[in-house]
């Protein structure tokens, strides 16, 4: 329904104002993920700059068809980097999701998801794909799917 919302836990990056929705268990790469892709510099792969939108906690909000990713105002810009700390990253205030991303340590990924699996959220369905968040191409990859995935629908 719309004006509806819906505080996951979570990590949101954003290409060209498409976003993905990275899920998965605590310590399982989310953060690890994102960071590595924030790092990602342009290219013919990368067509825009990749940009935080929250991490640990994600805000989603539909409108209409659209599923839209903030962060809570204490998070806004913040990633946390194990061994590391909590550091200040360039962030976006919101983007639209286009990708759920369920990280996977071990098991089966698609090799060519046609047609793309589709996950539900708040009454909207959105492509969704599995990733192994520590494989070297994985932020590739993710970039690739957030680019290329199609349309979210009712």
């Amino acid at each position: 329904m719309p004006g509806e919302f819906e505080r996951v836990h979570a990590t949101a990056i954003a290409v060209g104002g498409r976003a993905a929705l990275i899920r998965g268990p605590s310590g399982s790469g989310k953060s690890d993920l994102a960071f590595r892709c924030l790092g990602l510099g342009l290219s013919a792969l990368v067509q825009d700059r990749v940009m935080l939108v929250s991490d640990d906690q994600v805000l989603l909000r539909r409108e209409g068809t659209s599923l839209h990713a903030s962060a809570p105002a204490q998070l806004r810009g913040k990633l946390e980097v194990r061994g590391v700390g909590i550091l200040e990253v360039d962030a976006v205030t919101e983007a639209n999701v286009v990708l759920i991303v369920d990280l996977v340590r071990e098991g089966v990924i698609d090799r060519f998801p046609d047609p793309w699996p589709r996950a539900r959220i708040l009454g909207l369905e959105l492509p969704q794909t599995r990733l192994s968040p520590f494989e070297g191409s994985s932020p590739l990859k993710l970039v690739a799917a957030i680019q290329t995935a199609p349309q979210p629908r009712l």
